[in-house]
């Protein structure tokens, strides 16, 4: 059990604060340790980035995962987000992925919470497409 990274070759992830980088040929890794802090720096998303609601609560997870925001002041900020996110995004794939992070984030599975909410990003941004034209 635990996380499997399914890593490309020269992927670099971010593991309880130190950057990883794999080497030349595609890779697995096990992540056995509960609760390790776990960031792909290919999904990273960059702080010029953080221009919309759901970049905004994706970002706040990431912080936690890169430790740079304490986990107790994030999950409330976060849980707020996703209240948020929720009168806004209300089809039925969109109120499953901020359930999905709602008890991701009351278990304390910050990874796990950035995962779901970061599947609607596209979804936020075909709306704000559609509000612009």
């Amino acid at each position: 059990s635990g996380l499997v990274l399914k890593l490309a070759p020269y992927e670099r992830v971010l593991v309880n604060g130190a950057v990883i980088e794999n080497g030349d040929k595609r890779s697995r890794l096990a992540i056995l340790t509960p609760n390790a802090n776990i960031l792909r720096l290919r999904d990273a998303i960059h702080p010029h980035e953080v221009n919309t609601p759901v970049r905004r609560v994706c970002y706040i997870a990431q912080l936690v995962l890169s430790g740079d925001a304490v986990p107790a002041e994030a999950k409330a900020q976060l849980i707020r987000g996703v209240e948020q996110l929720s009168l806004a995004l209300t089809d039925h794939d969109s109120r499953s992925q901020l359930a999905a992070a709602t008890e991701a984030l009351l278990d304390d599975q910050f990874y796990q919470a950035l995962k779901s909410l970061r599947t609607l990003l596209p979804r936020e941004a075909r709306l704000l497409a559609a509000a612009r034209a």
